[in-house]
């Protein structure tokens, strides 16, 4: 059994509308899906991508009006980031910040890689990092339709990294029960003093890796608007997801079991710092219940909610369309 690398992140805004036009207008990802939490309908989940929502591109918003924002600290899902083509792309978008006021920090070096570290509006912690010497996962298709050179565009979600307070009991889990493994550390922080363990699975590279440093001098996080909610790891089919349920509920730990999210099917597990990880499926995918042309054209819901659309779509503020069309 072995996972296939990072599937989705999924992350927590106030601010639906806010958070739509960072994503498109700023940094040129495609709306794939514009539906609603499934366990609060009244308010959206929004899901971002390259120019198909492939698995392995998909950053997710669960909107929550009036959260706080969060307080940073040690079991968090800290840091996630997003891929690009070469170094030359971090360039264009460090202009590109500076054109639209986004704050980011200088380009520096990661475990090999150049990196462009950058927080949203909301103080989501994020980095580009370029995929040039990079070899593994498979990359997206950046999309063009926001007007951004393809060249440049973002391809994927890169390394997620994870703040915890018990190292050996995270690293365990990974290791023994998931099938990563190791692939080597760096120093990080403003003084190079902590130390961070990378971790890969299925192929390897940007697209699969884990990141993860042990604090054990900060509070837990509490989270808030800017907090990383979850990360979901890849898996091809649906007997492969039931097989990870048996799997883990063997070695005692408590699933969700098998949950329909009608564009994937997943199961949700507690890691022993509580991070909340997610498998889920590659398939069936956005276009069930869109053609590829219109990804988030309108609000898409599971069939077991339609029929109650018009209450949901009452309870919901419009959001203005995104950018639309094809390369």
């Amino acid at each position: 059994m072995q996972l296939k690398g990072i599937h989705h992140v999924s992350s927590l805004t106030a601010n639906a509308k806010q958070n739509l036009d960072f994503y498109t207008r700023i940094m040129g990802l495609r709306l794939v899906k514009k539906t609603v939490n499934q366990d609060n309908t009244s308010y959206y989940h929004l899901f971002y991508g390259d120019e198909k929502g492939n698995p392995g591109t998909e950053l997710s918003f669960f909107e929550i009006p009036n959260m706080a924002r969060k307080h940073p600290g040690t079991n968090s899902i800290s840091g996630m980031s997003l891929r690009v083509k070469t170094n030359d792309a971090l360039t264009y978008w460090q202009n590109r910040f500076e054109e639209y006021g986004v704050v980011y920090a200088p380009v520096t070096e990661r475990f090999g890689h150049a990196v462009l570290p950058f927080w949203d509006s909301e103080g989501h912690e994020m980095t580009l990092i370029s995929d040039q010497n990079d070899r593994g996962v498979e990359a997206g298709k950046a999309w063009t339709g926001s007007g951004i050179p393809e060249e440049y565009g973002i391809t994927g979600l890169g390394p997620v990294k994870l703040t915890v307070r018990y190292l050996e009991p995270t690293i365990q889990v990974l290791t023994e029960l998931m099938g990563y493994r190791s692939s080597g550390e760096y120093r990080a922080g403003d003084d190079d003093s902590h130390l961070v363990y990378v971790f890969e699975t299925g192929e390897g590279g940007n697209g699969s890796e884990l990141h993860v440093e042990q604090r054990k001098d900060l509070p837990d996080e509490r989270q808030g608007r800017g907090s990383v909610h979850h990360v979901a790891f890849r898996v091809e089919t649906e007997d492969e997801l039931r097989e990870w349920v048996r799997h883990l509920e063997a070695d005692g730990f408590k699933t969700s079991g098998f949950v329909d999210r009608y564009y994937f099917q997943s199961l949700y597990v507690t890691e022993p710092n509580g991070i909340l990880f997610e498998i889920a499926t590659d398939g069936p995918g956005f276009d069930l219940d869109e053609s590829i042309d219109e990804l988030g054209g309108r609000l898409s819901l599971p069939t077991f909610l339609e029929d109650r659309r018009q209450e949901i779509e009452s309870n919901l503020k419009p959001l203005p369309s995104p950018f639309k069309g094809k390369d």
